[in-house]
């Protein structure tokens, strides 16, 4: 039988220890191993691999050894409890070794789950699971998780969150892949222990992966809000930690140029700001919507300009004066333009 992808969720957090087997599948390896992880670790229990009620078994060997998958199926375990034997990765090669566990499963067997990439219609293995009467087939899409599976992942993890921060949340889950959203959420859990509060932007900000320098993120604030005083002693730091002054003006172009979309966007500088990819959370995207607005989108493109200009110099061929010392007066001029209204 198959599953839907509105089904699918819930089967994975609660699957049926009665039936006989489930394949997921889907072009995605890492998606298709966390359901397979959830699903596994739902029906065995935390304990389960220990006491050997897992047994897993590459799709490749299937073909060498037919008889290993209905071996470990028929198996009678040292413990009590539900046992599992895991195909994975399997292609139609192992097919004739899986049809025939799954003609042969008797209740009291191990249940039988499959892995395997992109199957098509044709598939052997995805038409027999997709027949059989007590067993089912779910495929994985390359879809962000829903809100609904990111409280499901939030809840087990013993975190609780509020509006604003879901929003954030949901943002993060569509920008990165699903493994580095998982060990976020993980991370999360851990800031969050021992604190009851709801999760804040400000939390998730905290451990979101960070795709910039704070070093640089410091000068640029600086330079955006138009505190030339701080810029000579900022530079100097970023330059002593080997900073060179092409990655400063490439760094300073990357922020200039968001600014200026958030300027520019027609439902003004918080909605081009919360448009951003990746996403910007917590204190720094406030203070990126204020400088958004403070400059406008008139002086930013004065500000891109500027900055065009010093990196086609810094560039050039017949540049003779200090590097640094260039980026250093750009980023002068960049405050002051900041600083005129």
């Amino acid at each position: 039988m198959k599953l839907s992808p509105r089904e699918a969720p819930g089967y994975f957090a609660k699957p049926d220890p009665r039936r006989t087997g489930l394949l997921i599948y889907g072009p995605d390896g890492m998606r298709v191993a966390l359901k397979r992880q959830q699903v596994i670790a739902a029906l065995v229990g935390p304990a389960g691999e220990a006491e050997m009620r897992l047994t897993r078994i590459p799709g490749g060997d299937l073909r060498k050894q037919p008889t290993l998958l209905i071996d470990a199926v028929k198996a009678i375990g040292f413990f009590p409890g539900p046992r599992v034997a895991f195909v994975e990765e399997a292609t139609d090669v192992a097919a004739p070794a899986i049809l025939a566990a799954l003609e042969d499963w008797a209740e009291g067997d191990a249940q039988i789950v499959v892995t395997a990439g992109q199957l098509k219609a044709t598939s052997k293995i995805r038409k027999a699971f997709e027949a059989h009467p007590n067993a089912y087939a779910a495929a994985i899409y390359d879809d962000p998780p829903s809100r609904a599976e990111i409280e499901a992942e939030l809840n087990r993890a013993g975190v609780t969150i509020g509006g604003a921060a879901m929003e954030d949340i949901t943002t993060l889950s569509r920008a990165l892949d699903p493994g580095d959203f998982r060990q976020t959420l993980e991370k999360l859990a851990l800031y969050k222990h021992g604190d009851a509060t709801p999760v804040t932007p400000e939390d998730i900000a905290a451990v979101a992966p960070v795709s910039t320098e704070a070093e640089l993120d410091d000068v640029l604030n600086i330079v955006a809000e138009a505190k030339t005083r701080e810029i000579g002693p900022m530079l100097a730091r970023l330059a002593a930690q080997g900073t060179q002054p092409v990655g400063l003006v490439i760094a300073a172009m990357r922020h200039f140029r968001a600014l200026h979309a958030a300027a520019s966007h027609p439902d003004g500088a918080a909605r081009g700001i919360a448009a951003m990819r990746p996403p910007i959370f917590g204190p720094r995207r406030d203070r990126m919507t204020r400088q958004a607005s403070a400059w406008g989108a008139h002086r930013l493109d004065q500000a891109i300009s500027l900055l065009t200009d010093t990196d086609l110099q810094l560039r050039s061929a017949g540049q003779n004066a200090p590097a640094m010392a260039l980026v250093e007066r750009m980023l002068i001029r960049l405050a002051m333009l900041g600083a005129s209204r």
